[in-house]
């Protein structure tokens, strides 16, 4: 069994924010997997699909952003699941806009839906997919920055985004992490080019709220 999870905050007024496109990464593999209607489980929207021979859940919290983990833990705990086979997706500020990033590991980085997980799992040893999301103009207020809508000069990127990370979902699901961080972690340099991911620096923590 494989259990993916989308950081994201429910309700309309959250719709197409930049803190939600783990969220929209959901969508996207419900849509491409034809699934029907979800239900609610662990605090959460979810789904049953089989890819392969193995059971997938997909899960969006429903506890918002900042309290994430309560509905991971709850999945983890009640399926025994280890955590080599969670996957947790989320918005990156620290990343360029569209840029993707998948680890097996790591810290939260300031993402306060992957701090959540980290303090209710007791462990970083789980496998996320960062999408970027850039960084906010001017002297805009990070928290302000992350739950504002996609703009239009963004939509693009990020829906290409979106798009990619779900094939990179299903290439962590058939292939593992490895695999699927060797395709993903690239950084474009222009139209024509990419090379590969080279090691950022820490993480500067950064002010998110529901």
């Amino acid at each position: 069994m494989k259990v993916i999870v989308g950081l994201g905050n429910p309700g309309d007024r959250y719709a197409r924010t930049r803190h939600n496109v783990g969220y929209e990464v959901i969508d996207e593999l419900v849509r491409r997997h034809f699934l029907p209607k979800s239900r609610n489980k662990f605090e959460a929207e979810v789904w049953e699909f089989d890819l392969g021979t193995e059971r997938h859940w997909l899960l969006k919290p429903l506890t918002f952003m900042n309290n994430s983990g309560r509905s991971v833990r709850q999945c983890v705990e009640f399926f025994q699941l280890p955590v080599s086979d969670l996957l947790v997706i989320c918005d990156d500020l620290n990343l360029s806009l569209g840029q993707l990033r998948m680890r097996a590991s790591g810290s939260d980085g300031g993402q306060k839906g992957l701090r959540d997980i980290r303090q209710q799992l007791g462990t970083e040893e789980y496998a996320r997919l960062r999408i970027g999301i850039g960084r906010p103009p001017g002297q805009m207020d990070a928290a302000d920055f992350v739950l504002s809508k996609v703009s239009k000069s963004d939509s693009s990127a990020i829906e290409h985004a979106i798009v990619e990370a779900a094939d990179g979902v299903d290439l962590w699901s058939k292939a593992g992490v490895a695999v699927a961080m060797n395709r993903l972690n690239v950084v474009k340099e222009d139209a024509g080019s990419t090379k590969n991911e080279k090691p950022s620096q820490k993480q500067a923590e950064t002010k998110t709220l529901n």
